[in-house]
């Protein structure tokens, strides 16, 4: 076994080349002894074998230990431990030339193993392996390469709506297999402004579908069970219990769930920004997210959430720049709560994209929090007028109020909440090696060009709030009805 192969390699010392070449794939099957050890609370007998493991198979019958089967893939693994086999890199048994005149040496024929309910009792043994242990590299790529090296079978909880569109194009760009989980109601391949017919058709090719409810739970576990996916993306799950079947339907190979969650659960704070570590708001209105969360941690799942705070881009189904856009064509003056110098945080769609891709095999991102925004706070007044520079009309005229002056029933006057709410990525530019590319008026020029300046948008503009406010401050609501004057339309084509 490697913990008696590395035993020998410290008591008695063996040739030179030997510990060269077959050391680093013994301590890479210890470190992962290891850590089964810590999550299972079991020891992990491996055994790497020359003919299939037949003789320690047998004796794995003979304690009553239970087997999947006796096939090349599933041998003598235990099935109430949702496993799969373990494989040593072959590369790294031949990365070093042996000594001159020694026989290379090659990879046995398959590394299986059994499992057995007993007290861990080689704490010190355990100790000085990770002490041996070579530093984590980084996991992260400048390109759309995973951050794990390799591909990985990919179920996304969702989609087709806003930020899955641009996410599963990454993963799919990045050799990943992805499939979607949605109602069907959407196409799961229509093109986006940012797609070239070479990527979209790419992208149709290789994207896959199952249609389900996600609040069927039964159909959940049913449809995931067999589907053997080893990452979890879950962006729209927005209560605990929704994650649940998720959960149950991929634990036989889940290796890492991702989960999309929301900066608004903070409690409000005198020390800003928000930080990972800083207290949530039970009460708050993503409570659900904050179930998911703890209910992650709970499970002992490999988990990462990503907490964007306000999110904007082409597509976007809240009314972010959006409802700025329209008041800037409409040319009329833009009503700002307060004082206006209120500081938030907006960003961009594909930045936090990005930061979702380059979660994916980071061993620094296990059992983590990440915010997600872009790099700089902007006030209210200062998005309005970055909007104005991305569309390229005059500054705005900005007509301050008190929202408490007025009674606006289910309408939303601002489409931000009335406070400071702005957090530090700093954490994430850390860990994940990521970092914003879009500053704000550049990615609102962005979103601009590729969906309201083509004429898009989700919502259509209702001014009625704004009339009131107008006409309670100003006098009059009626004269503001000139369009300012906009750049060319852009074209379809142009977008390529």
């Amino acid at each position: 076994m490697a913990g008696q192969g590395i035993r020998r390699m410290w008591d008695e010392g063996i040739p030179k080349f030997v510990e060269e070449q077959v050391g680093p794939v013994v301590m890479r099957l210890m470190r992962s002894h290891v850590e089964s050890v810590r999550r299972k609370g079991v020891i992990e007998l491996a055994h790497v074998s020359k003919s299939g493991g037949t003789s320690l198979c047998k004796l794995a019958q003979q304690a009553n230990c239970s087997t999947r089967g006796f096939d090349m893939y599933t041998n003598c693994l235990i099935r109430e431990f949702d496993d799969g086999p373990k494989h040593a890199s072959t590369m790294q048994v031949a990365a070093k030339p042996a000594a001159r005149g020694a026989a290379p040496v090659r990879p046995t024929a398959g590394a299986r193993r059994v499992q057995v309910r007993v007290s861990a009792r080689y704490s010190n043994w355990r100790d000085q392996v990770e002490r041996s242990a070579p530093a984590p590299t980084s996991s992260s790529s400048s390109s759309y390469g995973s951050g794990s090296g390799e591909s990985k079978k990919i179920l996304m909880m969702g989609g087709t709506r806003f930020i899955g569109l641009y996410l599963a194009r990454q993963l799919v760009e990045a050799g990943h297999e992805v499939t979607l989980f949605t109602r069907g109601k959407k196409k799961v391949a229509y093109e986006i402004p940012d797609d070239t017919p070479e990527s979209f058709a790419r992208f149709s090719r290789s994207i896959k579908h199952i249609q389900g409810d996600r609040m069927d739970f039964p159909e959940v576990e049913r449809k995931l069970a067999r589907e053997g996916f080893q990452v979890v993306y879950d962006i729209n799950g927005r209560e605990g219990a929704e994650a649940e079947p998720v959960l149950k339907g991929t634990k036989s190979t889940l290796e890492q769930y991702i989960y999309c969650s929301s900066a608004g659960v903070y409690l409000k704070n005198d020390m800003m920004p928000h930080r990972e570590e800083d207290a949530v708001d039970p009460k708050s209105r993503h409570k659900g997210k904050l179930d998911t969360e703890e209910l992650l941690r709970r499970q002992g799942v490999n988990f990462t959430s990503i907490r964007p705070v306000y999110i904007y881009g082409p597509l976007n189904y809240n009314p972010v720049e959006e409802w700025f856009f329209h008041r800037l064509k409409a040319g009329r003056p833009i009503p700002v709560p307060g004082s206006g110098q209120q500081v938030t945080q907006l960003g961009h769609v594909k930045d936090l994209a990005t930061a979702f891709r380059k979660v994916i095999g980071n061993k620094k991102a296990a059992r983590q929090v990440y915010n997600i925004a872009g790099e700089r706070f902007v006030t209210f007044d200062g998005i309005a007028k970055a909007c104005a520079k991305a569309m390229g009309v005059p500054e705005p005229e900005l007509v301050h109020y008190n929202a408490k002056d007025f009674d606006f029933g289910k309408d939303k006057a601002f489409p931000m909440r009335d406070q400071h709410f702005f957090a530090s990525v700093d954490k994430a530019m850390a860990d994940l090696d990521w970092k914003p590319e879009f500053g704000l008026v550049d990615g609102l020029k962005d979103s601009y060009r590729k969906d309201f300046g083509r004429g898009t948008f989700r919502k259509e503009a209702n001014f009625k709030c704004d009339d009131m406010i107008l006409e309670k401050i100003k006098g009059s609501s009626k004269s503001y009805s000139a369009p300012a004057k906009e750049p060319a339309s852009i074209s379809r084509s142009s977008w390529r």
